[in-house]
């Protein structure tokens, strides 16, 4: 293949859960800018079309749609609703998911108090969110024999971090989902239907800022500066540090690349603390 198409991803068609959120909003601008018609999915149907509609005024083509990644009928009806506006969906991106404050230990709340409906929360959302969209948007994938799909991960699949227990465990079992999907997807359908996770490092969001930051004077917290000490890169990620492994995953140069989960940590998992 021409160096000029490796990455060629035009024409295609791509449906982002959680896209109306600051990270997955960014990567759905990134994606149609590459030329990808892009359908944004979020549990707040106007966060989606705020996202949709900056693509749009940019000159590409999006659709902002509501989504309930753990009701099975609204992802579903989400799916059926993605192809009428755009056609078939090429890829599917498992962006929903994050943590509860209730499921974090801390000095005043230790593990063996934490509240079991927030453990629950996080695991559905990070779990059963990651599942459900892959069933309903799997399903045609596996009819056509032709498809893709990119869940959200995170270091703490491979290495599990103080202080958020369901969260950690939650992201590994989404890591080894997607090491099961990319199996059953190529075994039971097709080849030509791949799936893949990125695990993002130590981004600083809205999520987890005042963790690693202090509210009232922007310095590091112990956390933050710890987890600086520890990342060769020196910094937090940045939300488009992760759009070059997710162009890859989604294009021609990676067509041999099947049920990994791609580190984007700024050498974190390499770093042995010395």
């Amino acid at each position: 293949m021409a160096m000029s198409g490796l990455f060629d991803v035009t024409g295609r068609t791509v449906a982002i859960t959680g896209g109306g959120g600051v990270l997955c909003g960014g990567l759905a601008r990134y994606l149609a800018d590459c030329g990808m018609r892009v359908a944004v999915l979020d549990l707040k149907r106007l966060a989606a079309e705020v996202v949709a509609d900056a693509i749009n005024e940019a000159g590409g083509e999006a659709v902002g749609i509501e989504i309930d990644v753990l009701d099975r009928d609204s992802v579903r009806a989400a799916s059926q609703t993605c192809e009428k506006a755009l056609g078939r969906i090429d890829v599917l991106i498992n962006g929903a998911g994050g943590n509860h404050p209730d499921a974090t230990t801390g000095p005043d709340k230790p593990f063996f108090d934490l509240a079991t409906g927030a453990f629950e929360k996080v695991l559905g959302l990070n779990v059963l969110g990651t599942v459900l969209p892959c069933m309903e948007f799997g399903r045609p994938m596996a009819e056509r024999g032709e498809g893709i799909i990119v869940n959200m991960a995170s270091m703490n699949a491979f290495k599990p971090l103080t202080r958020i227990p369901a969260y950690s465990a939650a992201k590994s079992a989404v890591k080894n989902f997607t090491e099961w999907l990319a199996v059953h997807m190529a075994k039971e359908y097709s080849p030509s239907i791949r799936v893949n996770a990125v695990a993002p490092g130590f981004m600083l969001t809205e999520q987890n800022r005042f963790l690693l930051t202090d509210a009232a004077t922007g310095e590091l917290t112990p956390r933050g500066r710890s987890i600086i000490e520890h990342t060769p890169a020196g910094r937090f990620g940045a939300d488009e540090d992760l759009y070059g492994a997710v162009h890859w995953l989604l294009s021609p140069a990676s067509r041999f690349v099947n049920g990994i989960c791609v580190p984007v940590d700024g050498g974190y998992s390499a770093f042995g603390g010395v």
